[in-house]
């Protein structure tokens, strides 16, 4: 990881990523989450005021340290046990059938072998364990489209490796999830090439 990665870009994201108008959208993909949770690309915690009090205990997976340092404050105003249990959505450090749901929030774009990560994540829930998602990808609208692929090289320079063009629910299901619910629409406030969000739960097999 570089220096930029490194020590720039989880304070980029931490402001980015935690705009007032994203929580309704944290709310929504937290909701049902219980029990023992997976959460990848954790970064800075902002998912954390919205677990529900089902959710007795997080494994937060996070590469940059200054992220984990960055979420200090709301770890310390929560009382649901987090901790930090992973770098590396790759390669997960837990046993098969660990977790009862997980969670990700705008974290496929950015994995570089997200399809390595996703079957990790499969391994480590229990059979039936429920994936909850909101990740942005390729836009339903044609004219869009063309600008992500315009912009997508600028994007992965900038947000450190960061995909305009995934389709999040083909992710999943080529993982062997099953989705039995989703829903895409363009996020309010943001442009439509970066903010075309699909939100929506991803079952493991049983």
């Amino acid at each position: 990881m570089g220096v930029y990665e490194a020590r720039v870009l989880p304070r980029i994201i931490n402001v980015a990523c935690g705009m007032k108008a994203s929580n309704p959208l944290r709310e929504r993909v937290c909701a049902g989450l219980t029990g023992e949770v997976v959460e990848i690309g954790f970064g800075s915690g902002l998912n954390i005021p919205f677990y529900p009090p089902a959710v007795t205990r997080v494994a937060a997976v996070e590469p940059a340290d200054l992220g984990w340092k960055l979420a200090a404050k709301r770890l310390a105003g929560t009382t649901v046990p987090i901790e930090r249990s992973g770098l590396d959505g790759q390669r997960l450090p837990f046993a098969d059938d660990t977790f009862d749901t997980a969670l990700s929030t705008w974290t496929m774009c950015t994995i570089p072998d997200v399809d390595a990560a996703l079957r990790e994540v499969r391994r480590v829930l229990k059979p039936g364990g429920i994936l909850h998602f909101i990740e942005h990808g390729l836009a339903p609208d044609e004219s869009v489209q063309r600008w992500q692929h315009r912009l997508e090289p600028m994007q992965k320079r900038i947000f450190g490796g960061c995909h305009l063009t995934r389709l999040p629910v083909d992710l999943l299901t080529s993982a062997g999830f099953t989705v039995p619910e989703v829903d895409v629409f363009y996020e309010k406030g943001a442009p439509k090439a970066m903010g075309a969000d699909s939100l929506g739960t991803a079952v493991s097999p049983h």
